[in-house]
């Protein structure tokens, strides 16, 4: 199975403001287009996905806009904006899916000119899909999605790519749904034909595999 590549490609750190000027404003020749980077500690993260990346992410969209649209609620979906932690220089990461709350927005002094936040009370809930660099889904992520308070985040490990000791063993694709309480990420996992639940989306009616499988 071909899968996403994600590697560091800049052998030097870089500030917020260098990433956002070199990776994140405009085309970068020989890279592609501005929403595929990351920085993470300074270093700079090549998200291009493939086509089975996608349609995960794909289908967890289409499933949360329709459970938003549901029930009236004034979120949306963010289209690979940044998340820049106000307590974190040197990172800005680029969700999957993101679930920003409208109301929040105000509140958020870069949004009117650019697509970046910065407090995790503008978003409501966060899905990364699993690629090769699975150590800052399961690991780097969880803890500082955690700080930023978001109420839900969803790990996708459509390939079975986490260690051993995120998702057990044989390793096997999994979606590990964490849920914020009292400060610290509580996680599920579900495979196969396991029904999920979701605190933010209790209207969800899925399997893990349909999740995984991006309904196929």
């Amino acid at each position: 199975m071909t899968i996403a590549i994600n590697q560091p490609i800049e052998q030097k750190q870089l500030s917020f403001d260098e990433f956002l000027a070199r990776f994140a404003l405009s085309y970068v020749e020989g890279y592609g287009g501005d929403n595929r980077y990351e920085l993470i500690d300074g270093e700079v993260f090549d998200l291009e996905p493939t086509g089975l990346h996608e349609e995960v992410a794909a289908f967890i969209t289409t499933k949360v806009c329709v459970q938003i649209d549901k029930t009236n609620l004034p979120w949306f979906v963010l289209q690979r904006g940044l998340l820049r932690p106000s307590h974190l220089s040197m990172t800005a990461f680029r969700p999957d899916v993101a679930v920003v709350d409208r109301d929040e927005l105000s509140k958020e002094l870069l949004w009117s000119n650019q697509s970046i936040l910065t407090l995790g009370s503008s978003i409501k809930f966060v899905a990364e899909v699993v690629s090769s660099n699975w150590q800052n889904d399961y690991a780097r992520k969880v803890e500082d999605y955690a700080v930023l308070g978001i109420p839900e985040y969803w790990i996708a490990d459509y390939a079975g790519l986490g260690g051993t000791r995120h998702i057990g063993k044989p390793k096997q694709p999994t979606l590990s749904i964490c849920t914020l309480v009292d400060g610290e990420y509580e996680i599920q996992q579900f495979r196969g034909n396991q029904t999920i639940t979701s605190t933010i989306f209790p209207g969800l009616k899925l399997t893990a595999e349909q999740v995984l499988r991006a309904g196929g």
